[in-house]
């Protein structure tokens, strides 16, 4: 009985647990969805025109994955007054609908969708609290934002400073911060690290150093690596050998050592095998050999037609 009553005891321990644990997703908040909201632009005076030339606000997606995603049958919702939502489906059979790793894709919010694939049944209000989230197939929300009511001015945009991160910010208000359509909300104009060097080392005498250490460094840790082989080599074979012939290690050393070659007799061998497949020298060097050439008579070849006939006297 008292084991029932711990099982049960743990048993609720565990949901109280798991209850607490979970929260829900607040704002801003990732939820582990590689299609975000990256960017959203409501009053469009000068900015990107859609296909067909129009000035339309726009809702731009971001892929965070390594691997394309296709964001074909996924919902697009809309609202700016509670209780009325509206349901954007994205269709099928579209193959730009098809995101490419860490790229982007632009929804033009012109309540048009008779006009293609990404122009959906919604406008954007700049004068209202806006929230727009995506779902995918199932209804599940996969991302979500609200923005600010007159937060916005015309040709700006709440976007996030870096792509798939979670801080927004509103674009286009000053010079150094652009809106930006279908690329990076964040670009690196320089290499702070390469002009920090470039002033600490003008002439590329650190540089030099730093390359040279780094090779011979390299080259120090190969020579080390296979000296250490070797040896191991060597013992392992003199290891095998001692077990083989049932000798202890000093006796296995001393019969190698009786049985060495010097490097000498080995060159000398070489050299004479190399001369006799080569024909460097005579078999005997004491007796001429004439080796007689067979030459062929022909006219052409005749050394009498080449000399002018005298006149007999």
């Amino acid at each position: 009985m008292n084991k029932n009553k711990f099982g049960i005891l743990s048993m609720l321990l565990a949901v109280v647990v798991a209850f607490t644990s979970c929260k829900p997703a607040v704002e801003g908040e990732e939820t582990g969805s590689k299609i975000l909201i990256n960017e959203i632009l409501m009053t469009n005076e000068t900015n990107y025109q859609d296909d067909y030339g129009m000035h339309s606000a726009w809702v731009e997606l971001f892929n965070k994955s390594y691997g394309s995603y296709n964001v074909a049958s996924h919902l697009l919702k809309f609202s700016n007054t509670p209780g009325d939502t509206t349901v954007y489906f994205i269709p099928k059979g579209d193959v730009l609908t098809l995101v490419p790793p860490r790229q982007h894709t632009l929804f033009w919010a012109d309540g048009q969708p008779n006009r293609g694939t990404f122009h959906v049944n919604f406008t954007l209000d700049p004068t209202k609290e806006s929230w727009i989230g995506i779902y995918d197939g199932g209804n599940k929300l996969l991302n979500e934002v609200t923005i600010p009511a007159n937060i916005l001015a015309a040709d700006q945009s709440y976007a996030r400073a870096i792509d798939g991160e979670s801080e927004w910010e509103v674009r286009g208000a000053g010079t150094s911060e652009y809106v930006t359509p279908s690329t990076n909300n964040y670009t690196l104009d320089k290499n702070v690290k390469m002009e920090k060097f470039q002033t600490q080392d003008k002439n590329g005498v650190g540089m030099a150093i730093s390359a040279m250490a780094v090779v011979f460094s390299g080259l120090l840790l190969l020579y080390i690596i296979f000296r250490t082989i070797g040896k191991i080599s060597a013992w392992w074979a003199m290891r095998t050998a001692s077990k083989a012939k049932g000798l202890n290690e000093e006796e296995t050393k001393e019969a190698m050592a009786k049985g060495a070659t010097p490097g000498e007799v080995f060159a000398a061998i070489a050299m004479a095998m190399h001369e006799m497949q080569e024909d460097a020298h005579d078999y005997e060097d004491t007796v001429l050999t004439i080796q007689k050439v067979e030459r062929r008579y022909s006219p052409w070849n005749s050394k009498i037609y080449s000399l002018r006939d005298l006149p007999r006297k």
